[in-house]
């Protein structure tokens, strides 16, 4: 028969409001049964009486009560496939997502960053969590906070602007500015998630820098700084302007070698990352044509 458990709060999870902490600690059992258990009181912090959204504290010791997850929630299929890490210290770690592989599950797939990083780090305190989102055929950074105070620290600085994020980006046709290019715009989304579909024309403002690194009569390849995080903005943006991102199926044209879209550089206080493209074929950039995109989007 299952017994009563009680979890004692590391420091990584110190900071979390009480139901985050159960959701990640009961992992398989759905929210509406943890609010219940808090609600009549089965839940206890320290032998006491807690609301949902009350913070728990490093060294506290919640009480919860006797449940068989695999009979309230059922078990999802293993993730598949490893993962990348190209930067990792004591409280944030940078991924290198592969273009197809969403940063979330959701319906119709399991397999995700976030789950492959839980499966990775199953017996940590607190299984690194994204502090942020990539579209499902973007390639590229992903941050993830290993603490609790990492990733409201995370979170507050993308809520700022603090993040500072540039991206590269294969376009149809012949860029026609040199230099450095403000892109500004409304920009509106609609449809149900997972079908998002922006235009541009009202809604809300969407600021981007572009700077042009290959110029070709085809194909271009920019870089493009984000001052704004709409959904789809780069698409969106460029496709408006008559240059579509190359292998877009949405605001484009679908290309065999996916969407040549990738999150290339992000810069927080004190510390740059550098998430080298890894698309395959012609589309390769030399380390020189890098080298101008740092020269113009100087952090």
């Amino acid at each position: 028969m299952p017994e009563v458990a009680h979890l004692s709060v590391s420091p990584a999870e110190a900071g979390q409001k009480l139901l985050q902490f159960l959701e990640r600690r009961l992992e398989g059992v759905p929210r509406p049964a943890i609010m219940r258990w808090i609600r009549t009181g089965q839940v206890r912090v320290d032998g006491g009486r807690r609301k949902p959204f009350d913070r728990v504290e490093a060294g506290q010791t919640v009480r919860v009560p006797p449940h068989r997850p695999g009979e309230i929630a059922p078990e999802l299929p293993a993730p598949t496939g490893g993962l990348e890490i190209i930067y990792e210290d004591e409280e944030i770690l940078a991924v290198a997502k592969p273009a197809g592989l969403p940063s979330h599950a959701g319906t119709g797939h399991a397999d995700s960053v976030d789950a492959r990083l839980k499966a990775r780090f199953a017996g940590a305190d607190f299984a690194p969590a994204l502090a942020h989102r990539l579209d499902r055929d973007t390639s590229g950074l992903l941050l993830a906070a290993k603490t609790h105070t990492a990733l409201r620290r995370l979170n507050e600085l993308f809520r700022q602007g603090l993040a500072g994020k540039t991206y590269l980006a294969w376009v149809r046709g012949r860029w026609p500015h040199a230099g450095v290019t403000l892109l500004e715009d409304l920009l509106e989304k609609s449809g149900k998630p997972g079908q998002e579909r922006v235009r541009a024309g009202s809604g809300k403002q969407a600021l981007a820098e572009v700077a042009p690194l290959v110029v070709g009569e085809e194909e271009s390849l920019l870089a493009v700084r984000l001052r704004t995080g709409r959904t789809h903005q780069i698409r969106v943006q460029l496709a408006s302007r008559g240059h579509p991102v190359v292998g877009d199926p949405k605001y484009g044209q679908a290309d065999p070698g996916g969407l040549r879209l990738h999150a290339w550089r992000l810069a927080l206080p004190g510390l740059v990352l550098l998430c080298p493209p890894f698309w395959e074929g012609i589309r390769v950039v030399p380390e020189k044509v890098l080298g101008i995109a740092l020269r113009a989007f100087p952090e």
